[in-house]
């Protein structure tokens, strides 16, 4: 059987007890996002766009197979003393360069207004629920089919919390739409890329893992 099967169906995984992770009220979590390019954001705003390739995206394609908006929302972010790099490290994993300037990237930091309850993928549960932690790793079109019966199995979750496989395995997490009320009216941080207050802390990054960096 190979590591990473095709989900079983929502109906076996509601016969499975979930296993979640609370990250309690007034945590202080990380992102990156574009305020340009094809699909503009902001800092408190989740992507209802999908799905794309990112792998934990659970939305359901339109009538014709392709990726559109609808009710299924996401944010990816991350947590931890480490979160600006593993930020940097999954935003710009796949031409891994670390573009200061692409589509006016920016970092931003908020404390959650409440508690958010998390499905655990940094433990034995997706083994348990005939998955492996190559779920964290392996094809990310399989992922996304796993993330979508896995939000219609659990209705309680608010999102997945998971290990970055970018970033030395550091807590990363996909917050749902259903979470969307722990993120509060303002930021703790936010400011662009190209700022040179953060020059250092990406320059130390990239030599980490070796991106480039212009």
């Amino acid at each position: 059987m190979a590591k990473l099967p095709e989900p079983p169906g929502v109906a076996h995984l509601q016969s499975i007890p979930p296993e979640y992770v609370t990250l309690k009220k007034g945590t202080t979590v990380w992102r990156l996002f574009c305020q340009g390019g094809t699909y503009p954001t902001d800092w408190n705003r989740l992507r209802y766009y999908g799905p794309t390739s990112s792998r934990f995206d659970h939305h359901v394609c339109c009538p014709n197979g392709k990726p559109g908006m609808g009710n299924r929302g996401i944010m990816y972010l991350a947590v931890g003393s480490d979160a600006i790099a593993t930020c940097l490290a999954e935003f710009f994993q796949f031409s891994r360069t670390i573009n200061r300037y692409l589509n006016k990237v920016s970092l931003t930091a908020f404390s959650l207004k409440d508690d958010l309850l998390l499905l655990n993928f940094d433990s034995h549960f997706p083994t348990r629920i005939g998955a492996s932690m190559a779920i964290n790793t392996g094809p990310r079109p399989k992922a996304r089919r796993w993330a979508q019966q896995l939000y219609e199995a659990y209705p309680n979750a608010q999102g997945i919390y998971y290990p970055s496989s970018m970033y030395a395995n550091k807590p990363s997490l996909a917050l749902f739409e259903r979470g969307k009320d722990v993120i509060p009216d303002q930021y703790e941080f936010n400011r662009r890329l190209s700022a040179k207050g953060l020059a250092n802390t990406i320059a130390i990054t990239a030599s980490k893992i070796g991106y480039r960096c212009i």
